[in-house]
């Protein structure tokens, strides 16, 4: 992908998009709906039109739950690598669906499985940043106790991304769950303090912290509405903005 020019009018030349596991569900909230995979590489395909470089870090949760008991398995740390793992499914998945639209991309892992994808190391994913490729990181931070939030935020510093993008399923954050209470109040913009000090739910609060202290914009918006992804690279008004 070489010679690929952007555009003009982008916001936001590299992003970190932080897809939960959840994403990848349809009605049955577990393993990868078709539909839901075609959706999410037809927005990042997209996306990647403009010319801006993506980093995606995607969650495990539609597989397995990180972070708790699962399964009448009790250690936490077992947990979190099954966690991981699953993350690492769904980063071979969205692979597949990109480049059966004809985007190159590479699955990067905090934990190695050589045969699938390769590890996850610093010059090597700005390298293929660099080259127009979409860089889809799974395995969280490869340690457990640490989220998928907060592996994103350390990964959009790492690779010195300009925002970091969190997808969700709504318009952006409110101060209650708009799908249970229809008089929720919508937040079109936020400081990082607002957001811990009011536990909005944003991402957990390493991970925000991470970004306050780093001065990371985020931003918090619906994936399932067709075109925001690439209508956020450009700077349009989409979703919660968190600065």
């Amino acid at each position: 992908m070489s010679g690929r020019k952007k555009s003009s009018s982008l916001k936001y030349s590299r992003v970190l998009l932080k897809l939960s596991g959840e994403a990848f569900a349809g009605k049955e909230r577990f393993g990868i709906d078709p539909a839901r995979l075609n959706w999410i590489a037809n927005q990042v395909v997209e996306a990647t039109k403009t010319g801006a470089e993506l980093a995606l870090v995607v969650g495990g949760g539609n597989f397995f739950r990180g972070g708790r008991e699962g399964w009448g398995i009790k250690d936490r740390v077992s947990v979190d690598y099954l966690g991981m793992l699953a993350t690492v499914m769904n980063a071979i998945a969205l692979q597949e669906a990109l480049g059966q639209r004809g985007v190159e991309s590479r699955v990067l892992s905090a934990i190695e499985v050589p045969q699938i994808c390769e590890p996850y190391i610093r010059p090597r994913a700005l390298a293929h940043l660099d080259k127009g490729r979409v860089v889809i990181l799974s395995a969280g931070t490869g340690n457990p106790f640490f989220t998928t939030d907060t592996a994103a935020a350390l990964r959009a510093l790492e690779l010195e991304a300009s925002a970091l993008f969190k997808a969700t399923r709504v318009k952006g954050v409110y101060d209650s769950d708009p799908e249970k209470n229809p008089n929720a109040q919508f937040y079109p913009r936020l400081s990082y303090n607002q957001a811990l000090s009011q536990e909005l739910k944003i991402m957990d609060a390493t991970a925000l912290s991470l970004c306050r202290d780093h001065q990371l914009p985020i931003l918090v918006f619906n994936l399932f509405e067709k075109g925001n992804l690439k209508r956020a690279l450009l700077g349009k008004k989409v979703g919660t903005i968190v600065c």
